[in-house]
């Protein structure tokens, strides 16, 4: 059976978005990607002191889905996640695991009060959402700034980064293809 990464709404998330996340994905992985249907965002991450989403919440909904032929499954949220013991986070994997979960919410100019760049919002969302995929294939943050496993302390450091492997991390990932 052919298997998909299968890329899941949670929230208000743009068609033109997600269909730039579908078409790139899919080139820097060399896997079909798959849409799945919008889902409502868990009600039960909403933390009202910090006006935050728990991301637990999230990946734990994405992997209550479990398509036969889902490879991956990467959510894509509005809201802000938080988890236990960051502020903020741009997203979340479980490491050698089948889900994670990424949030536009800080990626977005607009959060900042600052113009809106769609183009950037897209790039930034790309760049996420391969790292978080790297994760569930098993790598972990490279040293490397460049690399899309770079770990993203701010949102220049994902600036900074490509959407694509260094060499160092694109062999290991060999493993999984």
């Amino acid at each position: 059976m052919e298997k998909y990464i299968y890329i899941v709404p949670i929230g208000n998330i743009e068609k033109d978005l997600l269909d730039f996340l579908k078409k790139k994905i899919e080139e820097v992985f060399n896997i079909k990607v798959k849409d799945y249907k919008n889902l409502s965002i868990p009600e039960e991450a909403y933390n009202p002191q910090r006006k935050q989403y728990y991301s637990y919440h999230f990946l734990n909904l994405l992997s209550s889905l479990n398509p036969l032929d889902a490879y991956k499954i990467l959510g894509i949220t509005n809201v802000d996640l938080y988890t236990d013991y960051l502020n903020f986070i741009f997203g979340e994997a479980i490491v050698n695991g089948k889900e994670c979960v990424i949030s536009i919410a800080r990626l977005d100019n607009k959060f900042y009060n600052l113009p809106a760049d769609n183009e950037l919002l897209k790039l930034r969302t790309l760049k996420e959402a391969v790292h978080e995929l790297g994760h569930t294939m098993g790598l972990k943050h490279c040293e490397t700034p460049s690399c899309v496993m770079y770990f993203s302390n701010t949102l220049a450091d994902t600036d900074k980064k490509s959407y694509n492997f260094c060499p160092k991390c694109k062999s290991r990932l060999s493993n999984f293809f």
